[in-house]
């Protein structure tokens, strides 16, 4: 049964109090005309650097739009298009139109106003902390929405993060996803040195995919997730392709694990820490290293000043894809690894485009499935929010604003 909009996502179904919406206005017609985008409005006119083909911004409902960015300009230019206050142009893709905004979002704002951004920015509430317990509620949250949700826009594999796509086509081009997984997880698995009798732990598991490539190599797997849903669906995949006696799936906090492997791996995980808990995340991988053991993990990361400016403020991907999750910067992983553990990091490859690519596949194959998807009982608010994330995330990548890393950690030499 669908729940109404109203009731599942009360913020964007119903429009705020217009307090601010006339600072926001003149903010935002600020911006748009330093963009190369043409924002069109209901009565006719029309602002944005861009010329007569570039990507259309469609403001549908004004008031509310500019209610909204009033109230919290980071979370409700999210929200307004959840609630379809604005939306793509005929004939303009959404990560198309996000792109520009992304490539100068740190200029888009003038400075002094930037300067006030301590004032208007919202904290993290405190109960999206990742202790013990609040990393099963975050974790569930997103990963337990429903199997079947990410198997209508997943590629067969059921891999939820970069591919790498082959030197044969352009990564802006390619369409061979389901190879461009695999390509990337043996190259993690590469990176961590495993082969057939290697001790793994993956910190993550995913819907199994990683831990079943390592067991065909012969390797001893031991992966933990937080998500039950994942748990069941990753037991079931092993065991129908009859590695039971190669993989153990656990439902378990990466602070609660024991013993020691030869190899550690954690693929887009570290997101999902938090700052705080930064340390306990490296340390536990330090702790269950075995000597000349090698940890590899493949990171989103962001500028380290992008990092320093927001890591304490609240944003849209925290309050409705990811709660208590929080991007590091390279400069962030370095520091916390020389502060807490004896591990380096000894080789990086990065993936960025790779990724803006797998997103666009993902947002595509989501929308063609939506039907599916909204049998499901995923409602309209929904589609707009999801399709908007992986959009948003589409134009991180490729402006830049984000990357993406494997890399492999060894310990410093005695």
């Amino acid at each position: 049964m669908t729940v109404s909009a109203a009731i599942r996502w009360p913020a964007a179904a119903t429009p705020p109090a217009p307090l601010r919406s006339g600072i926001a206005r003149v903010v935002f017609d600020y911006a748009v005309r330093r963009v190369p985008v043409r924002v069109t409005y209901p009565d006719g006119r029309v602002l944005g650097a861009g010329p007569p083909a570039s990507p259309e911004f469609e403001v549908v409902r004004p008031a509310a739009f500019f209610a909204r960015l009033g109230r919290d300009a980071k979370i409700g230019f999210g929200e307004a298009y959840m609630a379809g206050d604005w939306r793509a142009g005929p004939g303009t893709d959404l990560a198309d139109l996000l792109t520009p905004f992304a490539s100068q979002l740190t200029t888009l704002i003038p400075p002094a106003l930037q300067r006030l951004r301590v004032f208007a920015d919202k904290r993290v509430p405190h109960d999206h902390e990742n202790t013990l317990a609040g990393s099963r509620t975050n974790i569930a949250a997103h990963y337990d929405l429903s199997n079947d949700l990410f198997a209508a826009f997943l590629d067969p594999t059921m891999t939820y993060s970069s591919a790498w796509f082959g030197d044969s086509e352009p990564a802006e081009t390619a369409t061979r996803l389901e190879e461009a997984q695999l390509r990337k997880i043996d190259g993690i698995l590469d990176l961590a040195g495993v082969q057939a009798g290697t001790r793994l732990l993956e910190i993550g598991s995913g819907w199994g995919s990683l831990a079943l490539r390592a067991a065909q190599r012969g390797a001893r797997v031991t992966t933990i997730t937080l998500s039950r849903e994942q748990m069941r669906l990753a037991r079931d995949r092993v065991e129908a392709a009859g590695l039971s006696g190669l993989v153990e799936v656990r439902v378990q906090d990466y602070r609660e694990v024991g013993g020691e492997y030869d190899a550690i791996v954690s693929v887009e995980m570290i997101e999902a820490v938090g700052e705080a808990y930064w340390p306990a995340y490296f340390t536990a991988l330090d702790r269950l290293l075995a000597p000349g053991g090698t940890a590899a993990i493949q990171a989103i990361t962001m500028d380290h000043k992008r990092f320093l400016a927001t890591r304490r403020s609240f944003s849209w991907i925290q309050k409705y894809i990811f709660p208590g999750g929080i991007i590091p910067s390279l400069q962030a992983v370095d520091d916390t690894l020389g502060a807490h553990t004896t591990l380096r990091v000894t080789q990086r490859r990065e993936l960025r485009a790779h990724y803006a690519r797998t997103l666009r596949l993902w947002r595509e194959r989501f929308l063609h499935q939506w039907p599916r998807i909204h049998a499901q009982g995923f409602d309209e608010t929904f589609r707009r929010m999801w399709e908007f994330y992986l959009a948003y995330s589409e134009a991180g990548f490729r402006s830049g604003y984000l990357g993406v890393s494997q890399l492999q950690m060894t310990r410093e030499p005695a």
